[in-house]
């Protein structure tokens, strides 16, 4: 592994951090978070059309860049830094990805470029709060379904001229302003039942979708209510989905990991300048050792997950899943960074008007969402085959 950075990697680094620095500060981000959508478009069309961020992992005979997934990884990591709030993580992390791999070559040519130019977001539509388990990071999705029998989750059933969906989602990223939903849903009753996926356009008749309250307001969430939804499957029928989710899941944490360690990485930055002008007894508090201590296990913390979350960026490309764990280290140093930058502010960093409540929310949202940590590192155990039968991971 070459742990430098391209020419191209750096300029994407670059261009994307000004970018950000511009729009979306301070104010520009709690005015994007009241908006309808939970983000600025005007942003998202300035990341799709100066950057190309929504097609840069997408092959370019489908209006991508092509490149591989560590450049998306790298750019997610600045978006981190600003908590900017975008459609990317649901459009291109989740959704693109799938329907590449598991999409008709029609459905493909119809949607990829829409996605790639960012005219057409979408969401990923898991019921309940099953998304952690159905990209198996967590635990095996073997088990996992998207219904939970005949009157949970979201339930499928063949109509005269196709398919028509019925449940309801909740916690689906960016589910109430996306153009597109990918809806998983249980078919086939109980003898043969199973789970596909199914695209939604978001005008669908019988779609009820509303906006809910998070803890992490930089990551918008809905509620999904399909009552009689006409749906197309996505890719054929005999489609294998579970396997094609859990490939994913590697890639996802090893984004998200990238993103976490941008936002821990910031935080940090904003808590050193602010201990070096803040004074006590006549001198800046960053002066005193024990604060020294403390900055310096964040700092520790900060560099081990960017030098975990760097390698699985790189492992996703090869193939070898690493994600996991990388995930796991930088949730906690995000956690760590933000709690010692609450901390350390004193009284200050405890106010609403303050933006260090938005990054310990945003740790913890994604513990919520994709974690914990400890689950991740057992997961990665068990995969690993370090546990044998009847042992417990600790």
């Amino acid at each position: 592994m070459d742990t430098r950075l391209t020419a191209e990697q750096h300029e994407i680094r670059r261009t994307l951090r000004e970018l950000l620095h511009k729009r979306c500060g301070p104010e520009g981000l709690r005015a994007a978070l009241a908006a309808p959508a939970g983000h600025d478009p005007a942003l998202w069309t300035a990341l799709a059309d100066r950057l190309g961020l929504p097609g840069l992992a997408l092959p370019e005979r489908y209006g991508g860049i092509g490149c591989p997934v560590t450049e998306l990884a790298l750019a997610c990591e600045e978006t981190g830094r600003a908590l900017a709030p975008s459609p990317l993580l649901a459009t291109a992390v989740l959704v693109a990805p799938l329907v590449l791999a598991l999409g008709t070559e029609a459905q493909r040519s119809g949607l990829l470029p829409r996605l790639a130019a960012g005219t057409l977001t979408a969401a990923l539509a898991v019921p309940g709060t099953g998304l952690a388990t159905a990209l198996a990071l967590t635990g095996d999705n073997g088990g996992f379904s998207a219904g939970g029998g005949r009157a949970g989750g979201v339930q499928a059933r063949r109509a005269a001229d196709g398919w028509l969906l019925y449940g309801q989602a909740d916690q689906v990223l960016d589910g109430h302003s996306a153009g597109l939903l990918l809806v998983a849903a249980h078919t086939g009753g109980f003898a043969r039942a199973r789970t596909r996926l199914f695209l939604v356009p978001g005008d669908a008749p019988g779609l009820v979708r509303a906006r809910q309250t998070a803890l992490d307001a930089t990551r918008p969430q809905a509620r999904v209510q399909l009552r009689d939804v006409p749906a197309e499957v996505l890719g054929e029928e005999d489609t294998e989905v579970l396997s094609a989710l859990a490939g994913l899941g590697d890639g996802v944490a090893a984004v998200l990991a990238c993103e976490a360690v941008g936002a821990a990485d910031r935080v940090l930055e904003r808590t050193v300048e602010y201990v070096g002008q803040r004074e006590q007894f006549g001198r800046p508090i960053g002066s005193f050792q024990a604060v020294k201590h403390r900055l310096a296990e964040v700092y520790v913390a900060v560099q081990a997950a960017r030098s975990a979350a760097y390698y699985a960026a790189w492992a996703t490309a090869q193939g070898e899943p690493a994600g996991g764990l990388a995930l796991a280290q930088a949730l906690e140093a995000l956690r760590l960074a933000a709690a010692e930058g609450i901390q350390l502010h004193g009284g200050i960093g405890f106010t609403w008007e303050h933006d260090a409540h938005l990054y310990f929310k945003r740790a913890a949202g994604d513990e919520l969402l994709f974690g914990p940590p400890h689950r991740l590192r057992e997961r990665a155990a068990e995969a690993a085959g370090l546990f044998g039968r009847g042992e417990v991971a600790v």
